[in-house]
């Protein structure tokens, strides 16, 4: 069993005082269903409904709450007690009044702790269904991080080593297990099966039924036979994109124009299976996207990625994770790692170019930390040959740059062309999720 991160996040609100009804996002197979039973655990009654089922369904024709709450304790054949009572219904994008009750549940039966969620909400959010504004709660789960993933294959000293800090004397085997968590990725159920055998291509068959869940799911995103046509275009050869700019006209060797991928990649964008991220040109906050400069693809997965994009060979060939896809695939799994245990719903991922016509000059990603900007570079070498993070912080009000690389924990004092000096934190891939642990000792 993996023991998410979102776990202590549910196990927090459910010592508010104050609980309202959690609306739980993520993309198909992340987990939320898993997670939300084994929070229930915790609780003396658990209440639970699926909405794909009909009958489960048919509850929410009922208007008054308290004669459905009666209904559902006599549903799920569970007596009403005074214990603390968790409901949680799952498919809830098939019932808009089953969404319109999350508000008369908060309101009207406060002692009743509430979850909903749903493998294809996100796409009918703000569209088919809306939720009652300042009544609910949202919570984003995404797929696990390296520690949850080292939790789940039964390396938990190695995990809690990491999330101490402590992990220098073991950093050549984290390593090697950072490069297992990259071919297989974050998805629970493919954790669960290499975990069984230590076996990559035991997770094959997982792999292919998630895209085919995926694709099937494109009828219920598009809003016609064209667009299903575009989407199925970008599950099918989008993959081979990830970390990398993109134009939107003839994406991916296609024909389609770019108003037609653009509404497909953001129909995608909302069912939570990538994300489109694009730069920012400035050093200091608010970090303002320039949505007229090209974003860079990232998927939901790392390991879906390098299955789906048929890199995972050369990926086993490597020592260094550096080495792989032209360096793609550790842009890719730091993309990742840096809101893999965030579980605040709309944090996106930017990177950096500078404000020039025609400058070349590009920072893999920038990371806000309190008031800063952090640049982060995932790259090996000399300092000397950073140049464009030595060009962000000539103009940075700070003095901290972060470095992604396979080697061990470090910092450098690095002084810019132009002479400013400032700190460079050398992190391994297996530190990025703890980047803010990491920035607080600093």
């Amino acid at each position: 069993m993996i023991r998410r991160h979102a776990l202590q996040q549910l196990e927090a609100w459910k010592k508010q005082e104050e609980h309202k009804p959690i609306v739980l996002r993520g993309a198909r197979q992340v987990g939320k269903t898993t997670l939300v039973n084994l929070f229930a655990k915790s609780f003396d009654n658990y209440l639970y409904l699926n909405l794909d089922r009909a009958r489960d369904c048919q509850l929410f024709e009922e208007d008054d709450t308290a004669t459905l709450i009666d209904k559902i304790h006599i549903h799920c054949k569970k007596r009403k007690s005074d214990g603390d009572t968790l409901l949680f219904i799952d498919e809830v994008q098939n019932s808009p009044k089953a969404v319109k009750m999350l508000r008369y549940l908060h309101e009207e039966a406060p002692q009743m702790y509430v979850i909903a969620a749903g493998s294809l909400l996100e796409s009918l959010i703000d569209s088919h269904i809306s939720f009652p504004v300042g009544r609910v709660e949202y919570m984003a789960l995404r797929p696990c991080s390296f520690c949850e993933f080292l939790d789940g294959i039964g390396e938990d000293y190695d995990a809690e080593m990491v999330r101490e800090l402590k992990a220098d004397a073991i950093h050549d085997r984290l390593i090697s297990h950072f490069l297992n968590y990259v071919l297989v990725g974050g998805m629970p159920e493919a954790i669960m099966k290499y975990a069984e055998r230590r076996d990559i291509l035991a997770v094959n068959s997982i792999y292919s039924t998630f895209l085919n869940a995926y694709s099937d799911d494109v009828q219920k995103y598009a809003r016609n036979d064209t667009m299903a046509a575009v989407i199925r275009h970008v599950l099918r050869e989008g993959w081979s994109y990830a970390a990398e700019p993109i134009s939107f006209n003839n994406f991916a060797g296609s024909s389609y124009r770019s108003r037609e991928m653009s509404e497909a990649l953001h129909t995608i964008e909302r069912a939570l299976l990538l994300e489109l991220a694009y730069p920012v040109t400035s050093e200091q906050i608010p970090l303002l996207p320039n949505s007229r400069r090209k974003p860079k693809l990232m998927w939901l997965d790392t390991g879906l990625v390098n299955y789906y994009a048929g890199v995972r060979e050369e990926i086993f060939s490597v020592d260094d994770i550096m080495s792989a896809w032209k360096g793609r695939v550790a842009e890719h799994v730091v993309a990742q790692e840096l809101i893999a245990e965030n579980t605040e719903f709309g944090v996106r991922r930017f990177f950096w170019m500078r404000d020039k016509v025609d400058a070349t000059a590009e920072v893999d990603f920038v990371y806000q930390y309190h008031n800063m900007v952090i640049p982060v570079e995932v790259k090996s070498g000399t300092n000397s040959k950073l140049r464009s993070l030595h060009q962000f912080m000539e103009a940075a009000p700070h003095d901290i740059a972060v470095r992604v690389w396979t080697g061990r924990y470090s910092i450098d004092h690095v002084r810019t062309p132009g002479g400013k000096s400032f700190r460079l934190v050398n992190i391994p891939f297996y530190y990025v999720g703890q980047l803010n642990s990491i920035l607080a000792k600093v």
